[in-house]
């Protein structure tokens, strides 16, 4: 079996020699940690997926594996959320018509000179914007290895917004960003397959997620807080979970919520999340309840509250929302696409249908609703297989990457 490390006190004698040297005031003054630069498109402007799973990393690196992190990202006055680790803002500007989104144009001097007085051992990339592709040049020019972690399926975005024909504009570029960075991270095999039959050539091993479930629990089921916000008891509550914006799959969820009305369910959706497509998603839905976005305690009762999650998106890269659910004890209706696939044993721990197949969702909806008992073997199933996704398992893995660049060649300036 492979040796995990932690980069324990006791360990370090046995580091290579690049991330020994001289300390520096935000690091114990008699050994000088792993240095980790973090470049992320909006590190905690938006609380979304990924940038939770960036924060819990970063919380990791300093905590478990005392590491030095600095994170450079475009920043806002209000951020969604208090960051982990050292923040370090660049440039930005909102992105027209999704000012939520920050967009930094590049490596301004000053962010560069902080840069190099923080002296990296590794760089890590989390998305592959301008930013993303500026300090990876930059790396190359240090001769720092580049780490890249894939948190979205971007080149599945562009159906959602009519612009398809960018589709295989957007793939060269994604293919040559990956290519450009000694080791890439994705969230599961099948997103690893993919990228290896696509020609990728880099390094490629899996970042997956951790649930916490002490939050995500079926023993956060809470039949009064149902019954204070209208549903009965015996009423069937279909769970959205996640951001209100078009590529979540609003339109596929609306319809599949008329398609199963109309098979004649008795159901009532709960909206779980807030943004942008708030406004025309409840236009959409009737007889619903919006209680916008939660956290701790007050979103583990929420989703444990459900009784089905639809998730009709085709756009994750790893299905954060799927495993919570799973967790809660909720049974699964989702797309068939790799991320759920990933998670959800067809027939066993959920349903997976066609990602577009609205007659196909209600079908599955209106099964779980005519035989309970199925609902109830897919939440039990789902719940147990929740239990295999440890968050500090899945950290080490992007620990080991580092590991793996810091013992090979240094890329060259």
């Amino acid at each position: 079996m492979k040796q995990r490390h932690s980069f324990s006190r006791a360990d370090r004698a046995d580091w290579p020699a690049a991330i020994l040297g001289l300390s520096s005031p935000d690091c114990p003054p008699t050994e000088r940690p792993l240095r980790v630069a973090l470049f992320s498109g909006n590190y905690n402007c938006i609380r979304d997926g990924a940038n939770q799973a960036l924060n819990r990393l970063v919380a990791f690196l300093q905590a478990e594996a005392g590491a030095c992190v600095r994170v450079y990202s475009p920043t806002v006055a209000n951020p969604a959320f208090e960051p982990a680790g050292d923040l370090v803002s660049v440039p930005s500007f909102g992105i027209p018509g999704r000012r939520e989104y920050r967009l930094a144009m590049g490596l301004p001097d000053a962010v560069r000179d902080d840069v190099r007085a923080f002296a990296p051992d590794i760089i890590h990339l989390s998305a592959p914007d301008i930013l993303g592709r500026s300090a990876q040049r930059f790396a190359r020019q240090l001769g720092v290895p580049v780490v890249t972690s894939l948190h979205t399926r971007f080149e599945t975005y562009l159906e959602h917004y009519g612009l398809r024909f960018l589709k295989r504009r957007i793939e060269r570029y994604l293919g040559k960003f990956y290519e450009g960075s000694d080791h890439v991270l994705v969230p599961n095999t099948m997103i690893a397959d993919e990228m290896r039959d696509a020609g990728l050539r880099t390094d490629i091993s899996v970042w997956g997620r951790g649930v916490d479930r002490t939050l995500f629990t079926p023993g956060a089921r809470d039949l009064d807080w149902r019954r204070s916000h209208g549903y009965a008891d015996d009423d069937v509550v279909v769970l959205f979970f996640g951001r209100l914006v078009r590529e979540k799959g609003l339109d596929v969820f609306a319809d599949v919520i008329d398609a199963a009305r109309a098979m004649g369910c008795r159901l009532r959706p709960l909206v779980v999340g807030d943004g942008p497509g708030r406004g025309e998603f409840a236009r959409r839905l009737a007889n619903v309840n919006f209680v916008g976005h939660l956290a701790g305690a007050e979103l583990g009762r929420a989703v444990a509250s459900a009784d089905i999650l639809l998730n009709p998106s085709t756009t994750e890269a790893f299905g954060n929302v799927t495993l919570e659910a799973m967790a809660a004890g909720l049974a699964i209706v989702s797309a068939d696409v790799p991320s759920a696939r990933s998670l959800v044993d067809n027939g066993r721990t959920g349903l997976l249908v066609p990602a577009s197949d609205v007659r196909a969702y209600a079908a599955a909806i209106e099964r779980l609703i005519r035989v309970p008992m199925d609902r109830v073997r897919l939440a039990k199933a789902a719940v147990a297989e929740a239990r295999r996704y440890e968050w500090n398992a899945t950290l080490q893995a992007v620990v080991d990457a580092y590991l793996l660049c810091l013992a090979g060649d240094r890329p060259g300036p």
